[in-house]
């Protein structure tokens, strides 16, 4: 009998940060490669034809055809949307989806896998746990993709968040599936794909109203907020006051697990704010359409109000394409702009937890090692990836081949992150017991907080996109409704 294999020393082990930075970096690296070889040539000659041509139409047609090139995208896919019955999820115009999810199942599991050794731990119980996880997201998937369903924009993370809490507060969560039960893992690695997706370029697209709406009202948002947690409403954790301000204020569930990492909040603080996060993503998505319609709002003014406050990146573009293409464009833009900023406050938390908050606790100041040591590395990552991603775009034939590339390039990337961000949210709900949330939301000051931080959201990023695009950049506006 063969001894089993020496443990791996604590020290030695990878981070979890650490890990979603190689993986992410990883994958991205293995579909720009592919594309490169794959159809390097072909999207040459496209670049060639859009840069000839003058007819809009045109451009459009052969850039959406370059985004589907990637010999990749055909193995990442997800359940279709279907009408009566599920079966019908599971092809698309002839051809089965199946491969697609099996595919991007065993890519998954493979990525997750190589982690789980480099950090020591039992592959075997992860494997057999991951798959039964992987399930649950695709049910979620299925939900989300119900033609009712999906019509209402009820988004997949909704549905995953509520198949892990039925498990987790009806039966339990198994202890054989806890070792797949790792939210903060999937979430990250799923930033650092994010990142390739925040092309600079689009972001200045706006010009300085859209960085404007962005960049002034989330920080004045997140710290009166925080403020006004602390010495009106009296929450008695720091951590969750923290949490619920920066996932209000930011970008929802990414920016709340960023922050969290920064503050050291507690599990049952994260899922508190997440739960609340989606729960209000769901009404704001389907109530602000409704109110730019019935007020004759300019759609590019909606557009920015709703990337702007709505949290989900997915629901900020679904609900700005309810109004118009431009209001969609102009709101996942701004919300592309906001989503910046998750390495920027997860440092500033960082700073400002170690040489305040726990220097008050503890009567002592940590040393300034320990900023580093708080801050989530996973940022670092996804930052990396939008720089040389949009470095690319913006590269050779006037940019045109470069975002070509990039666009094909994360054709398949974007699949594999919704998925990891779907595993993160059935975890999230596997982790969370109603008992526990209960004693956070004690009071209903965490529920005050969200509702009154997100009122002044509202209000303080409709001000400044009329200001921006209605007085001082006015012909900004007339362009984006072109």
């Amino acid at each position: 009998m063969n001894d089993p294999a020496p443990a791996i020393p604590r020290s030695r082990r990878f981070s979890e940060d650490w890990l979603a930075v190689f993986l992410g970096i990883t994958v991205l690296c293995v579909s720009m490669v592919s594309v490169w070889v794959a159809h390097g040539d072909e999207l040459t000659q496209t670049a060639e034809q859009i840069a000839a041509s003058t007819d809009k139409s045109e451009v459009k047609k052969l850039t959406k055809g370059a985004a589907s090139l990637s010999p990749l995208k055909p193995w990442v896919n997800k359940p279709q949307e279907w009408t009566s019955s599920p079966i019908e999820a599971l092809s698309a115009k002839g051809k089965s989806v199946v491969p697609g999810i099996v595919g991007a199942g065993g890519i998954l599991l493979v990525l997750f896998a190589v982690g789980i050794v480099l950090r020591g731990e039992n592959l075997q119980r992860f494997a057999g746990a991951f798959v039964v996880v992987f399930l649950l997201s695709v049910l979620a998937y299925l939900l989300a993709s119900q033609s009712v369903i999906h019509h209402y924009n009820l988004e997949y993370a909704l549905w995953a968040l509520l198949v892990g809490l039925l498990i987790s507060n009806i039966i339990g969560t198994p202890a054989w599936l806890k070792p797949a039960v790792r939210t903060e893992f999937y979430i990250k690695t799923g930033l650092v794909l994010l990142g390739a997706e925040v092309l600079f370029g689009k972001l200045l697209a706006l010009g300085l109203p859209g960085i404007c709406i962005a960049w002034i009202v989330t920080p004045i948002v997140l710290v009166t907020t925080y403020l006004f947690g602390q010495y009106v409403l009296r929450i008695e954790s720091r951590s969750l006051n923290m949490v619920i301000s920066a996932d209000m204020s930011v970008c929802g569930v990414s920016a709340a697990i960023a922050t969290a990492a920064s503050c050291k909040a507690k599990k049952e603080e994260l899922s508190t704010a997440i739960s609340m996060s989606l729960m209000f993503t769901v009404i704001m998505m389907m109530v602000m359409p409704a109110v730019v319609r019935a007020t004759g709002m300019d759609p590019v003014i909606g557009g920015a109000w709703m990337g702007g406050t709505i949290d989900s990146t997915g629901a900020v573009a679904a609900a700005g394409e309810l109004i118009s293409p431009a209001a969609g464009d102009v709101a996942a833009t701004i919300k592309m702009i906001q989503n910046v900023l998750i390495g920027v406050v997860s440092f500033c938390v960082a700073v400002y937890w170690v040489t305040f908050v726990e220097r008050n606790e503890n009567s002592t100041r940590p040393g300034l090692s320990e900023i580093w040591v708080r801050f989530p590395k996973f940022v670092l990552g996804f930052l990396a990836a939008s720089i040389v991603c949009s470095l690319i775009a913006g590269a050779a034939t006037g940019g045109v081949f470069g975002e070509l590339f990039v666009s094909a390039s994360t054709a398949a990337t974007k699949g594999l992150r919704g998925w990891c961000f779907c595993l993160a949210f059935v975890c999230i709900g596997l982790e969370t017991n109603f008992s526990e949330l209960a004693k956070t939301l004690k009071g209903g000051k965490p529920l005050v907080l969200y509702v009154c931080g997100q009122s002044l959201n509202l209000a303080l990023t409709l001000f400044m996109a009329w200001l921006m695009f209605d007085k001082v950049f006015p012909q900004a506006k007339a362009v984006l409704n072109q």
